[in-house]
């Protein structure tokens, strides 16, 4: 059984709310949170300085780890009261930082807060690549307001995504055992996100083809 595609009614006030929404302003909440965390651990010894109640959570990187659960929960807020809605996939990242972050913390143990891409791209990829074993091209759910693809084009689109965040998943338990706190850290910040827009830009020619809008642009264009 396929999945629907799905389509919302124009007038729907929720879509009309998130296309006004500033690309800039979606880019800075969505990637503030790891810039803050990038910072505070870089600069985690200048901040207790110049707030001195940051040295209760510990060394630069439980610093930075209070900061980036506190900037999260901000992005979430903001991107609520902006929206009305909260997309799954930073929904489901933003508790799970919230979860492995408390124990970073509470445990002063920082094995936690670097396992948590590893927890949420595994679960991604489990959900994503689990689903089209029962037919269901889950991706269609996130992406459907962006790209409107037939039930062909949903399963192959989920599979690669599926795929994709399994290896995120395997290079950051390789990065994190295998180089230091800053270096992951730096890797995290700068690195999966370039690796993650080269991916999403190489699928481009797979939505392209089977594009619904596409089509249905070609056959108007035949019919005349």
């Amino acid at each position: 059984m396929n999945p629907p595609i799905l389509e919302r009614d124009p007038s729907d006030p929720q879509k009309e709310k998130k296309e006004g929404v500033n690309p800039v302003l979606k880019l800075v909440l969505e990637l503030g949170p790891l810039l803050v965390f990038f910072f505070a651990n870089a600069r985690g010894e200048w901040l207790v300085q110049k707030f001195p109640v940051l040295g209760e959570f510990g060394g630069p990187i439980f610093v930075a780890t209070g900061l980036f659960m506190a900037a999260t929960a901000i992005a979430l807020i903001a991107s609520w009261l902006l929206t009305r809605t909260l997309p799954i996939m930073p929904m489901v990242s933003g508790v799970v930082v919230f979860i492995f972050g408390a124990l970073t913390l509470y445990l002063q143990d920082d094995i936690f807060i670097k396992m948590k891409p590893t927890i949420v791209n595994t679960l991604f990829g489990g959900v994503l690549l689990g689903g089209l074993l029962f037919g269901r091209s889950l991706l269609g759910y996130v992406f459907d307001s962006a790209f409107r693809l037939d039930a062909e084009g949903w399963r192959k689109l989920t599979f690669r995504w599926g795929l994709f965040f399994l290896f995120l998943a395997i290079v950051n338990e390789v990065v994190w055992r295998n180089f230091s706190t800053d270096a992951w850290v730096t890797f995290k910040v700068w690195g999966i996100m370039p690796i993650t827009l080269l991916f999403t830009f190489s699928q481009m020619p797979l939505i392209l083809r089977h594009s619904l809008d596409d089509k249905a642009g070609g056959e108007e264009k035949a019919g005349k």
